[in-house]
Order: C-alpha cells, then sequence, then structure tokens
C-alpha cells in the first residue's frame, strides 16, 4: 500500500487528518499522501459513522487489551468519493461514489481461501492498534485503498448510508451464522446501531416475531416505533454480585423475554457483551436454538453453561465480516418492504476535522442536549 506519511516517487500531497495521541488528545495534522500504488485508488473519505471501538481508543487510548503504540487515525465505517485510480484498475473511476472495508486480509492462508478472511491471523484493519505499525483509519481527506475493498454505490445509495455498509456487514455475517429459518422468533440484546441492525437483518431473513432489550427504555422504544423489532424489554438496571445472585437475574430476565415472545426463543443476537445478558439469552433460548456472540465487552465470563449443552444452544461467535458488500450494497438499494429505513440510525452529524473531537464526545452519549437518543454520530470530512 502506498505511504501515508512520506513521498512515493517524489511525489505526494498534503492531506489534513485527524490524529489521536492519547486518551482524549486528538490533534489536527497534515500528512503527505503518495500516489496510489497500480492496484489501489485515492478516495476522498466524505462520511464516517463513529464505532464503539473507535469510542474505546478515544477515551482510553486502548480497546481491551489492545494497547496504542503510537498515535494514530481512527475510522473505519466510511465511504467517499474516487479521485486517482492506479494504473491496473479497470473497475473504478475519478468520481464513482464507493463504500470502504477497511480490512485487508493476507488472501493466501487457509481461512482466507476457506472464505472466511474476517478470521485471518494477518489481518490489517483500519483504526486498528492490533497490528504494528498500526493501519491508519479514515478520518482523513484522502487514504489510498485496494480497489478491491472499495465497492461502487449505486446512484440511489447515499454516501452516509454507504458509511452504514460496514456495521450492516456485522449484522449480515450474524444472520448468516444464525441460519434463520423463516418465521423464527428472535431476541436483541442490546438496541445500538448494531443491534437494531441484527432486528433489521431478522427482519429480512423472516423472522415472525422479533424482541429487542436493552437497559435504555428509550432505544427499545425507537426500535419498535421505527418497525426494527415487534416487542420491546427494559432490562432492570441491576448489578448483582455473587454469582446466584446473577443466575437468579438472568433467568427473571428471561422469563419477560418468554412472556414479550409467548415462549423461548430460536435466536438470539447476543449485542452488548455483558455477562447478565449472555447468561439470560442461555436461559431463554429453546433447545436446538442458536445465540450469536457479538458484542465485544466482558472478556471472561461466567455462564451456566450445561443449561446450553444439555439442550444443545449452540454459542456461535460473530466476528466483523466477509463477504457482505455486494449483499448490503443490494439490500440496501433494492427498495425491499421488510428493510426497516435505515437512515434513521445516523441521529447526529458533525462537519469538518474540528469538530470530530465533538462528535466523540456525543458519541459517549444516550442523549444529545436537545434530548434526542443517540445511535449512530455521522462525520463529514469534506
Amino acid at each position: 500500500m502506498a505511504a501515508e506519511t512520506t513521498q512515493q516517487n517524489g511525489q505526494g500531497s498534503k492531506v489534513k487528518a485527524s490524529v489521536l495521541h492519547g486518551a482524549k488528545d486528538l490533534q489536527i495534522e497534515n500528512r503527505t499522501l503518495g500516489l496510489p500504488e497500480p492496484s489501489e485508488v485515492q478516495v476522498a473519505v466524505q462520511a464516517t459513522g463513529l464505532c464503539g471501538s473507535d469510542l474505546h481508543y478515544f477515551n482510553h487510548y486502548r480497546n481491551g487489551d489492545i494497547i496504542v503504540q503510537e498515535p494514530i487515525t481512527l475510522g473505519h465505517e466510511s465511504s467517499g468519493v474516487v479521485t486517482e485510480v492506479g494504473t491496473s484498475v479497470t473497475n473504478l473511476k475519478a468520481g464513482d461514489r464507493v463504500a470502504l472495508e477497511c480490512g485487508l486480509p493476507c488472501l493466501e492462508c487457509d481461512l482466507c481461501k476457506e472464505g472466511r478472511y474476517n478470521i485471518c491471523k494477518a489481518l490489517r484493519f483500519r483504526s486498528s492498534a492490533k497490528s504494528f505499525p498500526h493501519f491508519q483509519g479514515t478520518l482523513q481527506e484522502r487514504i489510498n485503498h485496494p480497489a478491491a475493498y472499495c465497492h461502487k454505490l449505486p446512484s440511489n445509495v447515499s454516501l452516509e448510508l454507504g458509511a452504514i455498509l460496514e456495521p450492516l456487514g456485522v449484522a449480515i455475517h450474524g444472520s448468516r451464522r444464525a441460519s434463520l429459518k423463516t418465521g423464527s422468533t428472535v431476541l436483541i440484546f442490546g438496541a445500538g446501531a448494531v443491534g437494531l441492525l441484527c432486528a433489521a437483518m431478522s427482519k429480512v431473513s423472516g423472522a415472525k416475531k422479533i424482541i429487542i432489550a436493552d437497559i435504555q427504555g428509550e432505544r427499545v422504544d425507537f426500535a419498535v416505533k421505527n418497525k426494527f423489532a415487534d416487542a420491546k424489554i427494559v432490562v432492570p438496571l441491576k448489578r448483582p454480585q455473587a454469582i446466584e445472585e446473577k443466575l437468579a437475574f438472568a433467568k427473571d430476565v428471561a422469563e419477560m423475554v418468554k412472556e414479550a415472545s409467548g415462549g423461548e426463543v430460536d435466536a438470539v443476537f447476543e449485542c452488548t457483551g455483558v455477562e447478565s445478558c449472555l447468561q439470560a439469552a442461555i436461559y431463554s433460548t429453546r433447545p436446538g436454538g442458536r445465540i450469536m456472540l457479538i458484542g465485544m465487552g466482558s472478556p471472561i465470563q461466567t455462564l451456566p453453561i450445561s443449561a446450553a449443552a444439555l439442550r444443545e444452544v449452540d454459542l456461535v461467535g460473530v466476528f466483523r465480516y466477509a463477504n457482505t458488500y455486494e449483499e448490503a450494497i443490494k439490500l440496501v438499494s433494492s427498495g425491499n418492504p421488510l428493510l426497516p429505513d435505515l437512515s434513521k440510525l445516523i441521529t447526529q452529524r458533525f462537519k469538518g476535522f474540528e469538530d470530530i473531537p465533538v462528535a466523540f464526545a456525543m458519541a459517549g452519549r444516550v442523549k444529545d442536549d436537545e434530548g434526542k437518543l443517540v445511535l449512530k454520530v455521522l462525520v463529514d470530512t469534506t
């Protein structure tokens, strides 16, 4: 990939970038961006949604066990406009609008050859500090990116919606892993953007009833009002300490689920990473059902594993996505009546590099100053 901090072949141009130097220490810097490599295109990034992992890096200069080792640019839910094309690129041209797929796998290992490149051990992902040197993110005026991972948007898909395709990919991948049957009953834990997108994909997949649960009543109200879900549960805000108390609480939540759904559910999308939610998910799922582990929360959890094993309830890992952009683009451009209006997920918008710190502060809130729910914060870097 063409260097983003040094000139290439003596040619390059200055681009503005938002660079994180420490917890909540974002600085605007100029970088020299070289020409795109033969297989790359240069993209003027225009729309970027702020993700939970970005927020962790912003607030703590780390994401779980992954510690930032050098200044890093955040952002990976992005779309933009092609400004230059490499000499061997034939599928894109200057002026094309594209959604950016920000994970680049090795394409040589067995996992990549199986099509599971999302769990390639050598995968580099923009805005992640897992690899070193870090793969810089998309909150930059222009970037060079492999053309194969720049997905052309049809005319009826906005750049804002193009940025939503990245988290939608997580929901598509989770839906595939769930193998939902038509007429299924589905439970979603977590009514943030990813949980709502999982609910939307469950609708498209033919689920007959979708129940969504969250500790925030406004979020589940939004889900039902905007046809992402059919029923809602406000989970009591309790923090039991002893394991017996935790499991008793999880069983109580499961009873709330069964009352809302009319029985046990066929599948659960656990989008919080919270221990009590996964415990409740196990108690809520029918024998032979599946639980998708999507939320990145507590890394070590105590689970009623026999309640899953003895009823063959499968716990299925879901990490990012693979081969989802084509399906995502077809879905959002199709006018499918089962698909809720995904543009409603974008609840706050900010423009310009100077407002990026304010955008991150907003992304960590439940409501904005006007009392409006915060779901997906989007930055326009034009």
